[in-house]
């Protein structure tokens, strides 16, 4: 067994376990709850931690090539990388595939993606091989910033964002999966067709759905004042604040073909994502 996947009780890591176990590829899923482990032919389920050094070493043995989706957002979520990384070199796994952040830098406006920047240079330093899948924003997750008053509320300004589906994503980390040693060293950007303003996806959810969504530029200080009727950390309101912040300063602007080039289609765009959508919910 020479293929580990983490994440495949989550969205995006329970779709690439799932597209590689129908085509018949063996794969250890490392997982914190068995119990809860998707059954894929072909997969062995192991428990595995982040955090846990030892328990994620003993997991990782034999492995040769590693898929690492990032940890659960967290107040640690960095120490928690840096440690599965360490216990992967420990155990002698050969590359990993991580999925980072567009724009992952240590002064992104994003704050999270300065973990995910912080987290390729340490598997860069680690002496294992990897490629970095760096996503924008999750375009699935567009629809549900609509506020129950038909409102989407951020400081973004008048930025562009090229979000991009996770079964694009996922569709992404299985091309380079299954070729792994063609993509060592590279990082890709995965990003939809294009790059809507907020306003412009007001006017496609609203076409869509008919029901009226508007766009309301807030003030950074509005921003933080909205989200705090959520009790929540202080670290995870400047994460959220700078969801759109970073929208703002234009750096979720950039378009690439990575996703076709991966995977030999286009991406796909709010409109189609919104149209296939709808007809899963009728043809179930």
């Amino acid at each position: 067994m020479t293929l580990a996947v983490t994440g495949a009780t989550g969205g995006l890591g329970g779709r690439v376990a799932r597209a590689l176990a129908a085509r018949g590829v063996e794969q250890r899923l490392l997982v914190r709850d068995p119990a809860r482990a998707p059954e894929l032919p072909g997969a062995t389920v192991v428990r595995s931690t982040y955090g846990d050094r030892d328990l994620a070493r003993a997991s990782l043995e034999g492995v040769r090539t590693l898929l690492m989706v990032s940890a659960a957002e967290s107040a640690d979520r960095l120490e928690q990388h840096l440690a599965f990384v360490d216990a992967a070199a420990s155990a002698g796994v050969q590359q990993v595939v991580y999925t980072s952040f567009y724009g992952a830098a240590p002064d992104a406006t994003f704050t999270l993606a300065r973990d995910h920047w912080a987290t390729e240079q340490h598997l860069r330093a680690s002496g294992m091989g990897f490629t970095f899948l760096r996503d924008n924003f999750y375009l699935d997750f567009l629809p549900d910033l609509v506020g129950e008053d038909g409102v989407i509320r951020g400081p973004a300004g008048d930025g562009r964002v090229a979000a991009v589906t996770r079964d694009d994503v996922a569709a992404s980390a299985v091309a380079v999966l299954l070729a792994a040693t063609d993509h060592a060293g590279a990082t890709y950007d995965l990003t939809g067709p294009d790059a809507p303003t907020f306003t412009e996806v007001a006017v496609i959810l609203t076409d869509h759905t008919g029901r009226p969504v508007r766009y309301h530029d807030e003030t950074v200080e509005e921003a933080y004042a909205s989200r705090r009727r959520w009790p929540a950390p202080p670290w995870q309101y400047d994460a959220w604040v700078s969801t759109y912040t970073a929208i703002a300063a234009g750096e979720m602007a950039g378009v690439t073909d990575d996703v076709e080039r991966l995977t030999g289609r286009p991406p796909t765009g709010l409109t189609a994502y919104l149209d296939t959508t709808t007809t899963e919910r009728q043809n179930p």
